[in-house]
Formats: C-alpha cells, structure tokens, sequence
C-alpha cells in the first residue's frame, strides 16, 4: 500500500534522491509518523477536501471536543479579527480550531509552522511561517500575507507562542512561552477585534521530559504526541471579541502581547469557578409606593438649610428618618428595587435596617412631583462616634478598622447606599447632581474633610472580573481589613502578568474578553478614581445579599481642582482653606 503520509512531502521533487527517501523512512518509524500514516490509511484521508480533512482526522482519533458551541458564538461573523490560541499539543489543536472556526468565517487562515505541510490536504488553511529561523525569508512574506488578509476583513487564527508548550524551570509549570508581539501588531495594523482562546491539556510526561534535556525534541515528538490523542476529552475556552481600540498599549507591542496570553489563560476551566449560591432565594413583594404628595408634604417641612440646590426641575435635600420617615420609607423602597436588578436586593419588602435611623439622607428629587430620583445614605461620623462605639457604622460590620484609619482619626462621611432609579442610571445628569449635593453639603459643613465607604461590584460580573478589579485597584491595606474576604485564585500565569505590570491601565481589555455584554469597571468606581481615591481592600457584605465592596476614601482637598469646582461650585474655595 502506497504512503500517505511521511516527511518525504516536506522534501522538493528534485531532491528526493534513494538515500534521501531510506533516511526519511526511518525517520518516519522512529518519529511515529507511520502511526499517522496508519490513520490516513485506516480513515481514507488521503486527497479530502480540507474540512472534510480535519472533520475525519478527528472522528478518526474520536477526540471528544468540549465547549465548540460557545466558542462559535462568540466569534464575530463579519470584520477583520485575529483569534489567538495558547498551544498545548502543538499540532491538532490548530485543525480543530481550524474546522470549527470554519463554520462560522468560511474566511479563516492560520498562521502556522511549515512541518505542517506534512499534511497537504490542510495547506489551503494556511500561510506558513517557520518559527525556528526567524531570518528565514518565507516569514516576512507570510506577515505580510496575513496582514492583507486583515485588511480585507479576514479572520486570522495564529499560535503566538510559535512553539508548542513546555515545562518551565522557573515557575514549575507547563505554559506556553512567551507569545510573539506579532499578533498585537496585527490585530492594531488592521484594527481588527480579538478573541483569547484556552485549549486545555498536556502532551505525554516523556514528551516534557525529552523537552527538558534538548528543546529541539519537543518538535521531533509532535508526530508521536498527535498519533497518541486518540479518545482525549480536549476542552475549549474563549473569550468575547476585544477591539483593538481596548488595547491601551500600542506602543508597547511586546506588552500588549503577553496582556493577551494573560487573557488566554483566564480562560483555562480549571482555574474558573461560579459565585457561591446567593443568600436571598427568595423576593418579597416590593413595599407600597408612597404617594408623591405625603413625600413633598414631608420635604417642605424640612428646614431651609436643608435644601442643598436647584437644577432645572430637579433639587437636592438631605434630612433624617425622623424628620421625614415617609421619604426615607420610599427610598428605602426604590433602593431595594434597583439593588435587586445588580442581584444585590435583600429580598425583603424595603431595603433599610437600623442605620436608616441615625444616619443622613441625601436625595435628589423632581421638584413639582416630589418623585425620588436617586439618593445616599451618609454617616457622620464624629456624631456617629462620639462615644467610641464603632459599631455605630454601617462598615464595621464589614471590615476591621485600624487605629490608624482615617475615620478613627478625624472627622468622616462614610457614603453607601447610593442609587439611581433605572431611568436616570444611563444619564450623567442623576449622578451629577448627587455630587453636587455632596458638594454642597460639604460646604455647609466643611470640617468632613474626607469621604469613605464601598463600591459594590455586582455579582453579575464573572468572579475572575472582580478578582482583576480587586488587583488592579487595591494599593493600601495596612490600617484595615474584611471581616469576610473575596477569595479567588486567578491563574498563575495572569498572577504572574500582574506581578510584572501595572494592571488599570489594561483593566478594561481584560474585562471586555470575559464579559458577555461587555461590561468594563463600575461607573462610580470610576467616579472616585478621578476624585483621586485610595482603594484599600475588598470585601464581602454579608448584610448585603454576599456582595463585594471595595473599600476607599477620598481626600477631599486633594481632589482635581476641575472636580472641585464642578462639584462643589463657587464654594470650593472656601471649603478648601477651611480649617
């Protein structure tokens, strides 16, 4: 029976002499490329059409493919895009990726090492690159290949790693290495989107301690490790598409490189874990809405210090259970409506407990109708204090505060319980004016020198996001600390990304590739950022239906004076030379 397969098809015509055609034969034996030829034979391989190729090499191993499905639905039909893939095997994972992507971009190319051409029935899927001679002329053309490809709106899969995985003595672990910044050129020439792809699984013990003694024996056994995948579970993972606008490191191609094997490795199942089951399982019907006119009836009798502003048809008041308990009922009533929209609600009637009671309520409402549009809930905490009992704060209950935290060492405002009804959630104007009444109240008071409280980071972002803000944010943990801490282990290549890089600037890529609705940091977390915020530690509120909630406190004289002035109007001067 003639050979199907062999490294002879890797050799021109005019060279494939009797000794020649001898050596490779038992090259062919001693690599375990004749296994391969005992598939083509035994499959009918040879000559196929390259999907029909692909789909029967893997019918032919009966490789068992897990998670094709949510892989293809994430890969955007149309438009330029690079698809870029960790490479465990070093061989089958191409074809695999190769076929499946198929269905969805009859358009696909791979970027792809030439001992691939071993296969001829494969080479249409390919533009080959030789990753061994970085010299070697047919990598320039083939970069360029690529790049048109792109350019016409074509999908590119690539291995930027351009070697299979291997053991490293470093860190102990079997990874890729590190990834070429060719694919972040790429994907920035052609402003193309991205899509992260983890395939998991390992090759054979023998192939990774031959690879330890002469690396070049990793490409020497690949024939061997394809032929001995038979009957394996391989495991899929990606992410969603990342625009090449997301990317914050265009200048630093050898970054923006190993930001996308880090997304990579995000992916890997094993190192993926859902939210605990929350707490609250069931909703209780929401309270009564209470009537506008009780509530503007309430507002009117509040005294006139207490009116903070005017903004076209909107005002900003702030006032305390006892003055207005019907007010206080009903935003305690719309808390506990949009809480339950972030999966944060407390499945009871209202949101409200005994802090309601002692602390300040700032809201923002429509003047003429007395509807409430938003509100905080601000402790003060030298009154709050004054006799030394912390549990007198909301945040004691959740975090462990230090002597030497800034609410133990001068007056405070701790903020929490913010919110804006859904109508207003997308405009800048509800949030706006809340800060404003902030502003304003400050100045009324301006020996609150600083603010500190929680941003809840909803349990509708994926765990691995919350682990990332956490990392990326958190820079002062010495004066406080959870009583019940987020605990998430992140991969230990991506631990190893962050420990090398400032992770915020790149925040927003990671967190794109794992949201499915593409989700980038919390609007109000943002909010402090700007405000010049420290972020001290997260933690889990266990008042709170399990939410995360990041610690911070903002200085407020050492705010941006634009956000000064914005906020706290023609009275931030005065605030800021108050003493």
């Amino acid at each position: 029976m003639p050979v199907a397969i062999s490294l002879i098809n890797l050799i021109p015509d005019h060279q494939r002499n009797l000794l020649t055609r001898i050596s490779l034969r038992i090259a062919d034996k001693i690599l375990g490329i004749h296994h391969l030829d005992n598939l083509y034979q035994q499959h009918q391989l040879l000559g196929l059409e390259k999907s029909q190729f692909a789909l029967s090499l893997i019918q032919g191993l009966n490789l068992h493919l897990i998670g094709l499905e949510d892989f293809l639905a994430k890969i955007p039909k149309t438009g330029p895009l690079v698809i870029a893939s960790n490479h465990p095997f070093g061989g089958i994972e191409g074809v695999i990726l190769a076929w499946a992507i198929e269905q969805v971009r009859p358009d696909i190319k791979v970027m792809a090492n030439k001992g691939l051409k071993i296969f001829p029935e494969l080479s249409d899927y390919f533009i080959f690159t030789n990753p061994l001679l970085e010299n070697d002329p047919i990598n320039a053309a083939s970069i360029r290949t690529c790049l048109k490809h792109l350019k016409k709106d074509g999908a590119l899969l690539i291995f930027p790693a351009s070697r299979v995985s291997y053991f490293h003595k470093d860190t102990k672990r079997i990874a890729d290495h590190q990834w070429n910044r060719l694919v972040a050129s790429l994907v920035n020439r052609s402003s193309a989107n991205f899509v992260p792809v983890f395939v998991a699984g390992q090759n054979s013990p023998l192939f990774y301690r031959l690879g330890r003694l002469y690396y070049r024996l990793r490409m020497l056994m690949l024939p061997r490790e394809l032929a001995n995948k038979r009957d394996t579970r391989i495991e899929i993972s990606s992410g969603y598409p990342v625009s090449s606008k997301d990317f914050k490191c265009e200048s630093q191609l050898n970054l923006q490189a190993q930001l996308m094997r880090a997304q990579s490795y995000l992916l890997d199942p094993k190192w993926q874990s859902p939210w605990p089951q929350d707490p609250v399982t069931q909703l209780k019907p929401l309270y009564p809405t209470i009537a506008n006119e009780v509530i503007l009836q309430e507002v009117h009798a509040l005294p006139s210090e207490q009116h903070l502003l005017d903004h076209k048809d909107l005002s900003v008041y702030f006032g305390y259970k006892q003055q207005m308990p019907n007010t206080v009922l009903e935003i305690a009533r719309l808390r506990e409506l949009v809480f339950r929209q972030h999966n944060e609600g407390s499945g009871e009637a209202l949101d409200t407990d005994k802090f309601d009671d002692s602390y300040t309520h700032l809201f923002l409402m429509k003047r003429a109708t007395g509807q409430i549009i938003g509100a905080y809930r601000m402790g003060q905490s030298d009154k709050l204090l004054a006799e030394g009992e912390l549990d007198k704060l909301y945040l004691h209950r959740m975090f462990e505060f230090g002597p030497e935290f800034v609410n133990r060492q001068q007056p405070c405002l701790e903020m929490g319980r913010s919110f804006l009804i859904p109508e207003y959630q997308r405009s800048f104007q509800g949030l706006y004016l809340l800060w404003r009444g902030i502003g304003a109240f400050v100045c009324k008071f301006p020996h609150y020198r600083t603010l500190y409280g929680t941003v809840s980071i909803s349990k509708l972002y994926d765990p691995r996001s919350v682990a990332l803000i956490e990392k990326a944010m958190v820079t002062q943990t010495t004066t406080v600390r959870p009583r019940a801490c987020f605990d998430y282990q992140l991969h230990p290549e991506v631990i190893d990304f962050i420990a090398q890089n400032n992770l915020r600037p790149h925040l927003t890529a990671l967190l794109k590739g794992i949201e499915a609705d593409g989700k980038d940091v919390p609007i109000l977390l943002k909010h402090y950022e700007k405000l010049g915020a420290t972020f001290h530690c997260l933690g889990i509120d266990k008042h709170f239906n399990d939410t995360p909630g990041l610690l911070l406190s903002v200085d407020l004289p050492s705010a941006p004076e634009k956000l000064l002035k914005l906020y706290l109007a023609e009275g931030w001067k005065t605030y800021l030379f108050a003493k």
